[in-house]
């Protein structure tokens, strides 16, 4: 070590810790400082950072999980007649647009055959009549039909109009479009199979335009009957938090709904610090308190997006949302503002007992300072400004604990340098 001589048994020590002795700056003892290799830093990820005064949000945390929006994400497709199921168009987890064909049905329903049989019946007597009318209208000039006869023909044709227009909307209403009804006229033909479509949003339902077959709740070659469920879709572009606010909670997340007030959700993960999504608002709060839990529920919208480009195989295109319903959330629902706090990650403090300790750069050393703690959170602590600290300091804002531990070793390795050693 530079500018002294280091004996034998402390060389030992540091063959197997790289953190090397401390020295005395600034009026600190070899106890409160601690100096590093470039080995030591890069083995305990040691992060530095400058201290800056900023205003602390103050927050309380509450559990949340998300959800999908009731009435809103969900669709069924459902059969609109009775018949056998001859194609099935999508795959289980596909996305689809609206209006893409879903299902192909075999017609057999009854009522549905005898309507179209009913409207090309009336078709073809129009057809008679109109042709009636005009050699009526061709040979009227020459007086040899009454213009009463041809009176009674268009009044017989305005009746059959009548009633194929009634046609036409009892087929629509058994689950046909406008333009399969027009072909039904056109072609003169009896429609034998009929396409099932994923549905249209509307704008007000804030769509995204992607839907998911969730669910394949059919065979190919199944018979169905009107109303069946043939497959479940869902709509995850937008989504649900819903909060569970313990009751000492109800008025800080009541006031924060009726002021529009930012809330922050922390994705929770099994290790390591979880996704946070701030700018985010209450929707709405229930209107009464669960009587078995005494929590109140609130709902936070939350905008998805799609993670990554759309995956296809063959012509099916598949999506991952980056948030689903049933992710645990914690949410942090804004309560007071302190100005004129030092705010530093939660690894940058380090505990030790009810001391609360920061290290502060010194050249190629690191000064532990101990400090005042007015507020921690999972990933935030808020120091006290009362001159232990000064904007433009530079401190570890990681690894603080190991950097504790290693002091606390190295002050144990001076009075026995062969402990943690057998012979």
């Amino acid at each position: 070590m530079p500018g002294g001589a280091v004996d034998d048994e402390h060389q030992h020590a540091d063959e197997h810790n790289p953190v090397v002795d401390g020295h005395d700056h600034a009026g600190h003892t070899q106890e409160n400082s601690i100096q590093l290799s470039e080995q030591a830093r890069r083995s305990i990820n040691l992060e530095e950072g400058e201290v800056l005064l900023s205003t602390f949000q103050r927050t309380i945390a509450v559990p949340g999980m998300v959800v999908e929006r009731r009435g809103r994400s969900r669709f069924n497709a459902i059969s609109p007649m009775t018949g056998y199921l001859t194609k099935i168009l999508v795959a289980e987890g596909e996305a689809v647009a609206p209006e893409q064909p879903l299902f192909e049905i075999r017609i057999t329903h009854e009522e549905l055959v005898g309507a179209q049989s009913d409207l090309l019946r009336t078709v073809a007597e129009i057809d008679v009549v109109q042709r009636e009318i005009a050699r009526l209208e061709g040979i009227a000039p020459e007086g040899l039909v009454p213009a009463k006869v041809i009176l009674e023909r268009k009044y017989e044709l305005h009746k059959l109009e009548a009633v194929q227009l009634a046609q036409r909307q009892a087929l629509l209403l058994h689950g046909l479009s406008e333009s399969q009804v027009d072909a039904i006229v056109t072609d003169r033909k009896l429609l034998g199979s009929l396409v099932v479509r994923a549905p249209t949003l509307p704008a007000s339902d804030h769509s995204s335009g992607t839907l998911v077959v969730q669910e394949l709740a059919v065979d190919r070659g199944q018979h169905v009957t009107a109303g069946d469920t043939l497959a479940v879709l869902v709509d995850h572009g937008l989504l649900l938090i819903e909060g569970d606010a313990f009751e000492q909670d109800i008025p800080e997340v009541t006031e924060a709904a009726a002021t529009g007030k930012p809330i922050t959700a922390v994705l929770d993960k099994p290790r390591g610090t979880g996704d946070r999504v701030d700018g985010l608002r209450i929707a709405y709060v229930a209107d009464t308190v669960a009587a078995d839990s005494r929590t109140l529920r609130f709902f936070v919208t939350l905008p998805n997006e799609i993670v990554g480009s759309p995956r296809t195989e063959g012509t099916s295109r598949f999506v991952t949302w980056r948030y689903k319903p049933g992710q645990r959330m914690q949410l942090e629902v804004p309560v007071e503002e302190w100005p004129e706090r030092i705010v530093l990650p939660a690894d940058a403090v380090a505990q030790d007992g009810v001391e609360n300790y920061v290290f502060r750069a010194n050249g190629d050393h690191f000064d532990r300072e101990p400090v005042h703690v007015e507020h921690r959170d999972p990933q935030r602590v808020v120091i006290a400004n009362d001159g232990t600290l000064f904007p433009g300091d530079r401190v570890a804002i990681s690894a603080a604990q190991q950097l504790q531990l290693a002091l606390k070793n190295k002050s144990g390795g001076a009075i026995d340098p062969h402990a943690g050693h057998n012979h």
